[in-house]
């Protein structure tokens, strides 16, 4: 299934697309029971599933999409977790080497955004570039996991934008969540698959285009450490809790590593693709 979070005659819900793109059952409306937000709704388990599957089935409550505000698939996160230089051909543009373990850091939740939202460029940037990434959304909570039972854990995956200010990323020997967290900087969205739906998360085409130019072609096969990986490590450090985020990394074609740099500004419409889950389409104000 594909979920979403949308609003509607001024409430919050959860939804499931009819396909990618396409109509949305109001699985809230159906099922009263079904809490109206996404965190809630991952929290509850197999109960919301099977609520879901069956508003699916009942082909009630079903409302085109250009009648709702579809937002970011999940707004309030425990956690946002990033994973820095984690596609092979990545660390060859910066001409750094592969890392022997994941190289984590993490972005406010108060920087998610929608997939259709404008993101603000901030007065402090002159350095704004472009990240796409697979995001990875946590099913069940998740403390010293297994590598071989990790995929357990996943309830799915999503498209991030992970928007970063570059100057204040290597500012004064590097100010990552400053760089990485200001207001704008993580859209989300459109939808969360299912990880069951996807084929294999890992060995997905992803895309970023400026617009309509291609900068970022490659593919999530790329990936030093996949989700099963990143799981087993992250949770070794920390607690991970249903709904948390955690965006794998991004592979070459960022602005900064570009001969010469190039970066964004306003008025640059830029849209993050991954292949069988979506696109986020942001503009630059």
């Amino acid at each position: 299934m594909r979920f979403v979070q949308f609003e509607w005659n001024g409430r919050l819900a959860v939804g499931v697309e009819t396909k990618e793109g396409g109509d949305i059952i109001d699985v809230t409306e159906v099922d009263p029971t079904v809490p109206h937000n996404m965190r809630d709704f991952i929290k509850g388990g197999q109960p919301n599933l099977l609520a879901a599957k069956n508003s699916v089935n009942s082909g009630h409550f079903r409302l085109k999409r250009e009648n709702v505000k579809v937002i970011a698939p999940i707004t309030n996160p425990e956690k946002v977790l990033c994973v820095g230089m984690n596609y092979r051909d990545h660390c060859e543009e910066q001409g750094a080497p592969v890392p022997e373990e994941p190289v984590i850091f993490s972005k406010f939740t108060s920087s998610i955004i929608g997939p259709t939202d404008d993101i603000p460029y901030p007065e402090v940037t002159q350095q704004l570039d472009w990240e796409v990434e697979l995001a990875i959304v946590i099913g069940r909570t998740a403390k010293d996991v297994p590598v071989d039972k990790a995929m357990d854990y996943v309830f799915g995956f999503t498209v991030a934008h992970d928007v970063s200010a570059r100057d204040w990323q290597f500012k004064n020997g590097g100010q990552f969540l400053l760089g990485k967290s200001m207001d704008g900087f993580c859209p989300l969205g459109p939808a969360i698959i299912m990880k069951e739906d996807l084929k294999d998360p890992h060995n997905l085409k992803l895309w970023t285009r400026v617009n309509g130019v291609v900068k970022q072609d490659s593919s999530t096969n790329q990936l030093v450490f996949k989700t099963p990986e990143l799981i087993a490590f992250i949770s070794k450090f920390m607690t991970l809790k249903p709904g948390d985020v955690i965006l794998t990394g991004t592979p070459p074609g960022v602005g900064v590593f570009r001969k010469p740099p190039e970066f964004l500004k306003k008025g640059d419409v830029v849209e993050v693709e991954i292949e069988e889950i979506g696109t986020i389409t942001n503009k630059i104000v």
